[in-house]
């Protein structure tokens, strides 16, 4: 009986750098012989990949009791009616006119007898001034006008039901003697509500895995340094639902009637872009680039509530738009660089960007990285939204848990709170590992909770650009 050939004999290795059969190695592998060189510190590639700041810049966070938080605007102080039809013919000393706008009381009682009126031809062709002589029944948006000019009325009307007329209310005027005006005007408030949503995430380790240590040197997104070991990615899950905090607040929609939503019992929340979208500005089409379409959006905000201060948070793109709209203005902007408060020193680094201008009003530009991000709404093929203007300051509402008016920020989160519970920010640990010992889970489990909803306020002061 032969020796089989394998496993052959021991190889010896020789004490100097000589090639012998008896030192041959015929399956070299490369980490059989040498170990790796390893960083122990973790390269960060994207930066800081958090997303979240924006409501901390603009906004508070205050507790609530209630699972529905409402509040009062106020209304306009004057009436305005762009939408009124007449059946008159052109010089008619008296005329009839039916107010055809939709009003949030039903028909209308602003105008009453005695009161002036100025009335705007809506094709443009004149206008006349005249008393109120018979003001609308309880059931009719009806009135009566008599012309202060002897030519009467300037442009016949096509019809009760249609809008050919716009009736503005400047003043009264009451003859000697008489009474005092009929009726009085009550305040016209609005009223907004929304509702909070409840936010949850989780990590999960098992025991397994927690009793092999491996440590890494790492950089936070909050600023901490040092070593961690299996509790990174449960430090990263934090970090993620710090984040959803603020995007949930932003991209919250309320589900619509007879959605699956609403089916899987699903209601949602009133988010800051569907309050912008659907009580505040829109501008679509692209960003504005010019003079003239930032001179309408500042129009549009005389006709709101004309916040002295401004900002705009923006996406990349719209940053540079800005700052080459401004430079434009520069007369030597096109043949170099002159713009800025600077000597043009050959030191000195060129700063061809702008954080603010004056037009009207005051306006200031940030870059809102959460536009810009690519895992968040940077580069979406469709529903994009360039950039968001955010009024600063505060504004005052009647609170209706507080009953009385109230100082708050234009945009505030309120988190459900009570003596006993605080869901701001929930975090516990459950399983049988990590030092948890409250279930038979041989793992340990991190949850997080919160229970929050945003509050715009006076959103007709915002202006979403979208494309």
């Amino acid at each position: 009986m032969a020796l089989n050939p394998t496993p052959t004999f021991q190889l010896q290795p020789s004490a100097e750098r000589v090639a012998l059969s008896t030192n041959y190695i015929t399956n070299f592998d490369f980490l059989n012989q040498y170990l790796p060189d390893t960083y122990e510190k973790e390269f960060e590639r994207y930066g800081n990949r958090s997303v979240a700041s924006f409501l901390r810049m603009v906004g508070a966070e205050m507790p609530s009791n209630s699972d529905l938080i409402k509040w009062a605007e106020q209304g306009r102080l004057h009436t305005k009616y762009v939408s009124v039809g007449t059946a008159a013919s052109a010089g008619d000393d008296t005329a009839q006119f039916q107010v055809n706008d939709t009003l949030p009381g039903g028909n209308d009682r602003a105008i009453r007898v005695g009161q002036t009126v100025l009335i705007s031809q809506n094709d443009g062709s004149g206008i006349n001034k005249g008393v109120v002589t018979i003001a609308p029944a309880p059931t009719s948006n009806v009135f009566t006008v008599a012309f202060y000019e002897a030519g009467g009325l300037v442009t016949s009307g096509t019809g009760v039901g249609n809008a050919d007329v716009t009736v503005m209310i400047y003043g009264s005027e009451f003859q000697k003697g008489t009474n005092g005006m009929v009726g009085s005007l009550e305040a016209q408030d609005e009223f907004f509500e929304n509702k909070p949503i409840i936010i949850k995430d989780k990590y999960a380790v098992s025991g397994s895995d927690m009793a092999q240590i491996g440590w890494v040197e790492v950089t936070t997104e909050n600023g901490a340094t040092g070593y961690l070991w299996y509790m990174k990615s449960e430090h990263e899950t934090r970090l993620r639902f710090e984040d959803y905090l603020e995007t949930a607040m932003i991209e919250a929609v309320p589900a619509e009637a007879n959605s699956g939503a609403i089916a899987a019992d699903i209601t949602g929340s009133e988010g800051l872009f569907y309050v912008v979208g659907e009580r505040g500005n829109v501008f679509g089409g692209g960003n504005p680039t010019t003079l003239a379409e930032f001179d309408a959006i500042i129009q549009r905000l005389d006709r709101q509530g004309a916040i002295e201060e401004n900002v705009l948070f923006v996406n990349r793109q719209f940053s540079f738009d800005i700052d080459d709209m401004l430079a434009a203005q520069n007369s030597y902007g096109a043949g170099g660089t002159s713009y800025g408060l600077f000597d043009n020193d050959e030191q000195m680094a060129l700063n061809l960007g702008f954080s603010g201008f004056r037009r009207g009003y005051d306006f200031y530009k940030t870059d809102w990285k959460y536009l810009n991000d690519p895992t968040m709404r940077g580069d979406l093929p469709s529903g994009a939204v360039n950039g968001l203007l955010v009024p600063a300051g505060s504004t005052t509402v009647y609170d209706q848990v507080l009953g009385k008016n109230a100082k708050r920020p234009f945009l505030h989160v309120r988190y459900r709170a009570s003596e006993t519970e605080d869901r701001r920010y929930k975090t516990w640990v459950t399983g049988s590992a990590g030092g948890a010992s409250n279930s038979d889970l041989d793992a340990m489990e991190v949850h997080f909770l919160s229970e929050r909803a945003l509050c715009t306020l006076g959103a007709n002061n915002f202006v979403i650009f979208e494309d």
